[in-house]
């Protein structure tokens, strides 16, 4: 296999990366493999539940990036990886990991997959999805409450002390990273275009290579 290409989708908490990333991982089913930086949240088994579900999961700490850069380096040599795998409903992580082979294109996405300098060095194409604060905040209270058990009040606390300042403080300003910005998020179907037709060209690349 010739080199394989990083791609990385970042942007805020529910603004529209997993419906692109569907769309674009639908589009290039053969060639394309999708690993989510969520997976990487580090384990709390040494804490009870209800410390787990105070802690902050929206700043750079809260991720293990040592083994999602030595999963990433692996792949991009063509080695399999085990991912780990994150029980939302637990706040820790899974016991649970997934055997993945690597293809042409390893897309990676999640809100701060822009921020780590050596994760960003890693990539060939940065991406960043936008989309209004008050969306998000929509989206994300129908997301967590109907898929993830949540309560309002705990999303909307947790939006409110959590979410919303390391957003201004990490996420937004890894923006300026980007190659590609797509505003609006899912909504932006020239912009989805966009970025499907480069990625067909990284793929073309890695064939003419």
């Amino acid at each position: 296999m010739s080199k394989i290409k990083i791609v990385a989708i970042a942007g805020g908490s529910a603004s529209g990366k997993s419906s692109i990333v569907r769309e674009v991982a639908d589009c290039f089913k053969e060639d394309l493999v999708v690993i989510g930086h969520d997976n990487y949240y580090k384990a709390h088994d040494d804490i009870d539940f209800d410390q787990r579900k105070k802690l902050n999961y929206d700043y750079p700490g809260a991720f293990d990036n040592d083994l999602f850069y030595k999963d990433l380096k692996d792949l991009s040599m063509g080695k399999d990886i085990d991912m780990p795998t994150y029980d939302y409903s637990e706040h820790t992580r899974s016991k649970k990991t997934i055997r993945i082979s690597p293809k042409k294109i390893i897309l990676i996405e999640g809100i701060l997959v822009l921020y780590d300098e050596k994760i960003r060095n890693l990539t060939d194409t940065k991406v960043f999805v936008d989309a209004d604060s008050d969306i998000r905040l929509q989206r994300r209270i129908l997301r967590d409450t109907k898929e993830r058990g949540r309560s309002l009040e705990s999303v909307l606390t947790q939006y409110i002390s959590q979410v919303k300042p390391m957003h201004e403080t990490y996420i937004e300003p890894s923006k300026k990273y980007a190659d590609i910005i797509i505003p609006r998020g899912a909504k932006n179907l020239k912009g989805i275009q966009i970025l499907k037709r480069h990625i067909s060209h990284l793929i073309g690349e890695e064939h003419e290579s």
